[in-house]
């Protein structure tokens, strides 16, 4: 029994590791997505049809110049315009201290690039000391991309106590 549990375990950290769990979390989101499903958050109460997201899907960024495209978990440009998700830290992908660190880093990515892929708004909250906006992220559902990436163990809050991705 141990043995089995043991091997269940490496396997899902395998596919884990290499994506697929994420790739079948994007092909669920976008299938959602063109749903067009509007549901108010816990609570909220009845209202009218929402109107639609000030912005849709983002690209991941790539070389050169950046204008509308998701660069990491908690980073991104909006217009020409860098921002970053106010209150959280995702792990980093382009300089991480950890091989950990960079696979979490990739799914926090892909998380949030299907989280928005239904459309978000972009509200600025000031800038962090270097220079980029800070935002809060609206989901077309009405919920907060931040909360919902630490929900789910792709970001921990900002200030951090350190690099937990990596035990530290």
């Amino acid at each position: 029994m141990v043995a089995v549990v043991f091997a269940g375990a490496l396997v899902l950290g395998k596919v884990q590791e290499n994506g697929a769990l994420d790739a079948a979390f994007a092909a669920i989101e976008r299938q959602v997505a063109m749903l067009d499903l509007r549901v108010p958050p816990i609570g909220a109460a009845e209202e009218g049809p929402r109107t639609a997201a000030r912005w849709g899907a983002l690209p991941l960024c790539g070389q050169g110049k950046r204008h509308t495209c998701l660069v990491d978990g908690d980073t991104g440009w909006a217009g020409g315009t860098k921002w970053r998700l106010v209150n959280i830290d995702a792990p980093e992908i382009s300089r991480p201290e950890c091989p950990r660190e960079r696979t979490i880093g990739r799914q926090a990515t892909r998380r949030l690039q299907a989280l928005l892929a239904a459309g978000y708004d972009l509200d600025g909250d000031g800038h962090d000391r270097y220079g980029r906006e800070l935002v809060t992220i609206t989901l077309s559902d009405g919920r907060d991309a931040g909360a919902v990436l630490m929900a789910e163990g792709l970001a921990q809050p900002w200030p951090n106590r350190g690099n937990v991705w990596c035990g530290r």
